[in-house]
């Protein structure tokens, strides 16, 4: 039976917390797979950004396996995302637009355009775990969720900063 991740106790939402990392780790991998293919030099610029995602992801998972490792060792956790109703922080495609070029009559650089799918994505689970860490009465619980929120945070901050234009930027979107 599915369950919402509100109702997992601190091991399991830690447990599956990694699971989310890695498939959002492989989800961008196969995003710059994908764009390769088309091997025009957007295209290229398009999937460095998601090869970028992808190292980001892994690391956020290894982080949350190491917080694992050390409050729970060996200990087995049978979870996994596929055990959710609900599906969180999944970097979609469709939401970042990748394939057009200008949106709302802009025109935006591949790399925002690529960097935009990501922000939708750890914005999403940033509101999420911060959601979760006002409704949750103190303890360990609450505490593993601001952990996430904060998590999320980072990357919310370390993407936006690769949004904000730099001059050398600037003079490649001309």
């Amino acid at each position: 039976m599915k369950r919402s991740f509100a109702s997992l106790n601190p091991q399991g939402a830690l447990h599956v917390a990694i699971f989310i990392e890695e498939r959002n780790a492989e989800l961008y991998h196969r995003f710059a797979e994908m764009f390769v293919e088309f091997r025009d030099s957007e295209s290229l610029e398009i999937a460095s950004v998601f090869w970028e995602m992808a190292a980001e992801e892994k690391n956020h998972s290894s982080a949350l396996q190491d917080k694992y490792i050390e409050e729970y060792g060996n200990a087995r956790c049978a979870l996994t995302e596929e055990d959710l109703i609900e599906w969180i922080e999944v970097p979609k495609l469709e939401d970042g637009d990748v394939f057009a070029a200008t949106r709302e009559g802009r025109t935006t650089n591949p790399r925002a355009r690529a960097l935009q799918v990501a922000l939708t994505a750890e914005l999403s689970a940033q509101r999420y775990y911060s959601d979760l860490a006002e409704k949750t009465p103190e303890g360990k619980l609450r505490r593993l969720y601001r952990e996430l929120a904060e998590m999320e945070d980072s990357h919310v901050a370390y993407i936006q900063g690769k949004l904000v234009p730099h001059p050398t930027n600037d003079k490649k979107a001309n």
